[in-house]
């Protein structure tokens, strides 16, 4: 899972600023939550979309999607707040403040403790909004019907996630014809690290070169005592070292937009401090993704694979639907290199300009639609969009946002083929 915000301060020390003129941070100052990185709900755009060259046509679509929101993914969270909260209460160490907070919490408890790691409402809809979204955006493709596979990780919220994008599917058209599986033997597919993957593969770890010039990034970690004093009147009750409680804190809030409970914390914590933290949080998430992103070269196989299989008339599928995790898409996001996300930058400030931790954000979803020429046969372009907007590729082409099918499977292809697992 991602690495959090305040768990990563006491790495560095001392106060640092951030480079001024960036187009991340620029989007981060127009909307503060996307600081909430790998929590932050998913956002439909209006980004317009590129029209394909003349004589192209939609036909086929390969997507991955990670699950929509979701309560928080482990249990240990909320017991951990709960014991926390509770202790304070009791030694009556708690300011006005942390005690609303906790009365908020404990009037939730029951149903936190019970909907861990599960989707919400919220998540249902962001994948049914995907799923009109894409049927809206590529009507040729589904507009006679045909057959789609759709696959899901073993997970429920991955499951639930995937029957509420193809249910949509269906209403668009009922003359789609969905094929839903959850199995073993397609999670190479989705998550091909998966145990009882039979399958399953070991590949070799790669740290990004920023990691050895840590050193030169600076934060202030005064952040840490003041929401501390926010909540307790005394840390002499704190059930764990105080940068730990803060990251639960952090965690806590923000995932309560996706579980419908924003407000909980009050003022403990602010959407501004959340984002004065981003840059430093978006470096341990780019480390994680980036150290694990060979996991997902079977993906990118099955990917190529099931379009061969359309392309040679070896399926009749009018597209693939993969439904997984952000320990996936994210990988995928840096191995594919999808807007510059390869690039491995040595200078950590430079790796807010090739990856953006929101990127990675509840319901995230990878779309690669193909287009068919009138040429030949092989004449095929393809597309691929991250979130709904228009992506590049590191793949050569003249006509982006557009690549030409065979360059674009001869480039993955080297890619694959050059990692060997161990």
């Amino acid at each position: 899972m991602k690495r959090t915000i305040f768990n990563l301060l006491f790495l560095c020390l001392g106060v640092g600023a951030w480079a001024q003129s960036n187009a991340a941070l620029d989007r981060l100052k127009a909307d503060p939550r996307r600081a909430y990185g790998t929590d932050y709900p998913y956002q439909f755009n209006t980004a317009p979309l590129t029209k394909a060259p003349k004589g192209y046509k939609p036909f086929y679509i390969s997507h991955y999607g990670r699950h929509g929101s979701r309560y928080y993914w482990n249990e240990k969270l909320y017991k951990n707040i709960d014991t926390l909260l509770t202790k304070a209460h009791t030694l009556n160490q708690l300011t006005a403040e942390g005690e609303a907070f906790r009365q908020k919490f404990m009037a939730a408890k029951k149903e936190l403790n019970t909907g861990w790691s599960e989707l919400t409402q919220l998540g249902w809809e962001q994948h049914q909004g995907i799923a009109r979204r894409m049927y809206n955006d590529f009507p040729q493709v589904f507009r006679k019907g045909g057959n789609v596979l759709a696959v899901s990780s073993l997970v429920g919220r991955c499951v639930i996630s995937m029957s509420g994008f193809c249910q949509e599917l269906v209403q668009c058209n009922p003359k789609i014809e969905i094929r839903e599986q959850s199995s073993r033997f397609t999670l190479n597919a989705v998550v091909p690290t998966d145990k009882q993957n039979p399958d399953r593969k070991e590949y070799p770890e790669c740290k990004p070169r920023f990691e050895s010039n840590m050193d030169k990034f600076k934060v202030d970690t005064t952040i840490v005592q003041t929401v501390l004093s926010r909540v307790f009147t005394t840390t002499d009750s704190l059930t764990a070292p105080a940068d730990e409680v803060v990251d639960w804190l952090s965690e806590l809030y923000t995932s309560l937009p996706s579980i419908d409970h924003e407000g909980m914390m009050g003022s403990i914590i602010s959407d501004q401090e959340v984002a004065d933290f981003w840059e430093y949080s978006n470096l341990g998430t780019y480390s994680w993704l980036f150290s694990g992103r060979y996991i997902v070269i079977p993906i990118i196989e099955d990917i190529i694979q099931k379009a061969d299989d359309v392309l040679a008339g070896h399926s009749d599928r009018i597209a693939d639907l993969r439904f997984g995790h952000d320990s996936f898409i994210g990988p995928l996001t840096v191995l594919l290199g999808i807007n510059g996300a390869d690039l491995d930058p040595e200078d950590p400030y430079e790796v807010k300009n090739c990856y953006q931790s929101w990127e990675t954000c509840m319901a995230s979803n990878i779309q690669l639609v193909f287009y068919r020429g009138k040429k030949s046969a092989d004449d095929i372009l393809v597309k691929l969009l991250l979130n709904g907007e228009e992506a590049t590729l590191p793949v050569p082409t003249t006509q982006a946002p557009y690549y030409r099918w065979s360059d674009f499977r001869q480039y993955y292809k080297a890619v694959c083929d050059s990692v060997k697992p161990e």
